[in-house]
């Protein structure tokens, strides 16, 4: 029986959705054994995505050498339609009224919200499926030995399974809408992995602030998804023909690619890129939304593996990759990508230097290696985009890697993790100590580990736009927007180019579009029509707000900041590994006389990493396959990305200043704490307030209580008086007239006969009366 790509793509969820919904069902009757149906799941899709891989990379013929313009390659998989609106486009003018030309025999229909289940496969997607399935099934058989005597161990297991299903659909989603569903998705899968430990009241406040912080984000994404849709006409990936005949152009769809003038720049361009921004910020925890990763520690140590180290936290990047088209129509938005990670990569690593956690060392860490992803992707060139995917693999072996070594000293220690109380590992858990040490030179970039190489492309991409010349990049002179990478608002009324079209058949929703974003920029418009005006007053214009910023001086400035941080990685990196594992052994009381080495379902998960971190960046790097090999993702084939793409060459200078900081960073960890028992004086007494600063992480927990959360609640205390007293008091003054009536017709009831019968000649009496007054 053969499969189809369609149908393969299907199974990549299809399969942890099942192994999820098996474990729910079964779970309980199958006991010790009830991680079966998850692991299986799980790894039947990461099969699956392993083919999709190799048959993309064939279809692709990513390798050796440098295709200038790789031909772009999706493949989508419509399985059934969720939503149509017609007419969704309500008060809609014929598009002759809007100034839009007819094509004859063309079919003129509404705006019609067509939303369909749709998959795509492209080289972005198959990298992704393939990190989320392999890491996926390698914390699943981690987590056998790690959460066995757990009560809850096949609801872990089933929210395992859940996730992979949730980000597997993310990545490979066809749509907006999609997106921002299983965005949601995995945030609740989050939650609740967060929080599995619920009896426990810090994970269950480190669940509701990671839910709370996400909120905002995702509020982001979903104005983005709104103003995509009132913009663009769609909200689809892909290119789509509607049932009436019409040919719509997909957002990301090949055909509005290859047209320079298909995006939208100006306000609403810059709006829905940095409403993206957020939403990545978010997830991907970056300032100001970085606050809730490092408390999600608080869940089981697998999860944070792969949930907060290797898979969920790369949705920002994710987005933003893909998402690259729009985002290079507002250059302004893009340096602000950057800038937001190399801030966030600079404090995450400062607020690391002081931690004695073990996990929250390496949740910082995460914070600050995603800030480098971000700063490489804010580059806007191919080499950044490549770099920053390249960063993700890599870091998702390594930090899955140090995450499950760190749950592994954690097992043996009786649940202790502050490197404080223990000491000299490598002898009671010397499999552990050896990978954690592959992880922590990958992490740190030291030569020849994975990290070294692809930290030193996303430094090297910050680099090239830093010093355009010395690299010999096509990027424009520094702050000019390279033609057509997309239109102001205010162009699309002057130019005639509308931003929602379909191209050879035109419908009426086309014609509402081009005039709803030219509403949307009636103050940007110029006063004059002449089309060479226009362009000059865009060209003095583009270097007004956000745009300013991009500039070389700005790159030089990031450029220094990652180089820093590259320092202060391998510092913290190596103290944690000298704290943990390097002095006489010192056991915690909590972990008895049993301390030893984890069982072979957890060190062979940590083996298996611990090569791909050794390996998989040298690999990639000499062969160029993975940059090649991404380059034919429909997003980067974008001639505003493609034109900046450059031969693949080992930068020498760059790998010298990066692996001299690593170097520095090594020798005063070194310095400072190899060989020392852990409880004694640690260089931090030597940051004077600055070590409180760091220690506090920037006050950014009291700046937020003091800013949101107290006002937050003043307002809820005043909120509920208005509710109990007025609102409540109102409703109980009302319900308290029946009452009274009702108290005082009941004294009448008193039982004694005479008394009716009074009361009923009184009554007689009373209606002859009556009647006789009418009569007079």
């Amino acid at each position: 029986m053969q499969f189809s790509v369609a149908d393969l793509l299907v199974l990549v969820p299809l399969l942890p959705l099942l192994g999820a919904v098996c474990t729910v069902l079964l779970g309980r009757r199958l006991g010790p054994r009830a991680h079966l149906p998850a692991v299986a799941g799980i790894g039947a899709a990461a099969v699956v995505a392993l083919l999709l891989l190799l048959d993309t990379a064939s279809q692709v013929g990513a390798g050796h050498g440098d295709p200038p313009r790789p031909e772009p390659f999706e493949r989508i998989s419509t399985l059934w339609q969720w939503a149509t609106v017609g007419d969704a486009r309500s008060g809609d003018l014929p598009a002759a009224e809007a100034g839009v030309p007819i094509a004859p025999g063309t079919a003129v229909s509404g705006g019609t919200f067509s939303i369909p289940i749709a998959l795509r496969l492209d080289p972005l997607t198959a990298t992704l499926l393939m990190v989320i399935t392999g890491v996926g099934l390698l914390v699943a058989i981690y987590s056998i030995g790690y959460m066995h005597d757990d009560p809850g161990y096949p609801r872990f297991f089933a929210l395992v399974a859940m996730f992979v299903f949730s980000m597997s659909m993310l990545v490979a989603a066809s749509n907006f809408l999609l997106v921002y569903v299983f965005w949601e998705a995995v945030g609740a899968c989050s939650y609740l992995l967060i929080g599995f430990w619920y009896t426990k009241p810090e994970a269950a406040r480190a669940a509701k602030k990671a839910f709370l912080v996400n909120r905002v984000g995702d509020f982001g994404l979903a104005i983005a998804v709104f103003l995509l849709w009132m913009t663009y006409g769609t909200l689809n990936f892909h290119d789509t023909h509607l049932d009436d005949g019409t040919f719509v152009e997909g957002i990301l769809g090949q055909t509005r690619i290859a047209d320079e003038a298909g995006y939208v720049g100006g306000a609403v361009g810059t709006a829905i890129c940095l409403l993206m921004l957020l939403a990545a910020c978010g997830k991907s925890a970056q300032m100001p939304l970085h606050v809730w990763l490092p408390d999600a520690m608080e869940g089981p140590t697998p999860a944070s593996a792969l949930i907060h180290a290797a898979t969920m936290v790369t949705a920002g990047i994710y987005l933003i990759t893909r998402s690259a088209p729009l985002f290079m129509g507002c250059p302004g938005a893009l340096t602000m990508v950057s800038i937001v990670g190399a801030t966030t990569a600079l404090v995450a690593a400062l607020i690391a230097t002081v931690q004695n956690d073990l996990k929250r060392v390496l949740a910082y860490s995460t914070i600050s290696q995603l800030g480098y992803m971000f700063v490489a992707l804010g580059t806007g060139t191919m080499l950044g985009f490549t770099a920053a995917i390249f960063h993700l693999v890599t870091h998702a072996f390594f930090k899955a890697l140090l995450f499950l070594g760190a749950g592994s000293v954690m097992h043996a220690m009786g649940g202790v993790i502050d490197m404080r109380r223990f000491g000299g590992l490598r002898q009671v858990m010397p499999i552990t100590a050896a990978t954690f040490l592959i992880g922590a030179c990958a992490l740190a970039g030291v030569p020849p580990f994975a990290g070294f190489f692809s930290k030193d492309e996303v430094l090297a991409s910050l680099h090239a736009k830093a010093h355009p010349d010395a690299h010999g990049s096509d990027h424009g002179e520094a702050g000019e927007r390279p033609s057509g990478t997309g239109i102001d608002a205010g162009e699309v009324a002057d130019r005639g180019v509308r931003p929602f079209r379909p191209a050879s058949m035109t419908s009426r929703s086309s014609a509402l579009a081009s005039r709803a974003t030219g509403a949307l920029s009636t103050t940007d418009r110029a006063s004059t029509t002449d089309r060479a005006s226009t362009t000059d007053r865009a060209s003095t214009t583009e270097k007004l707000g956000l745009d300013a910023l991009d500039h070389p001086s700005t790159w030089r400035l990031l450029f220094w900041m990652s180089l820093l941080t590259a320092g202060l990685t391998a510092f913290y990196t190596f103290r944690a590994v000298f704290m943990t594992f390097t002095g006489p052994v010192r056991i915690p009381k909590e972990a008895g006389h049993h301390a030893h080495e984890s069982p072979p379902a957890m060190t062979n998960p940590l083996l298996i990493l611990a090569a791909l971190s050794a390996l998989s960046g040298l690999v990639l790097f000499v062969t160029n396959a993975l940059s090649g090999f991404l380059a034919a993702t429909p997003s980067l084939t974008a001639p505003a990305v493609a034109r900046t793409a450059v031969p693949h060459v080992f930068h020498w200078d760059i790998a010298i200043q990066g692996t001299l900081a690593a170097a520095i960073g090594i020798a005063v960890a070194a310095i400072g704490h190899l060989g020392r028992r852990s409880d004694s004086p640690q260089m931090e007494r030597y940051l004077g307030p600055l070590g409180a600063l760091f220690a506090n992480k920037f006050y950014c927990d009291q700046i937020y209580a003091a800013l949101i959360v107290k006002p937050l609640e003043a307002l809820a205390m005043v909120t509920a008086f208005f509710d109990r007293a007025i609102v409540d008091g109102t409703v109980d003054a009302i319900g308290q007239v029946p009452l009274a009536w009702g108290s005082a017709i009941r004294r009448m009831q008193s039982g004694l006969v005479q008394r009716y019968a009074l009361a009923g000649v009184v009554g007689v009496l009373a209606i002859v009366l009556a009647l006789a007054w009418q009569r007079l």
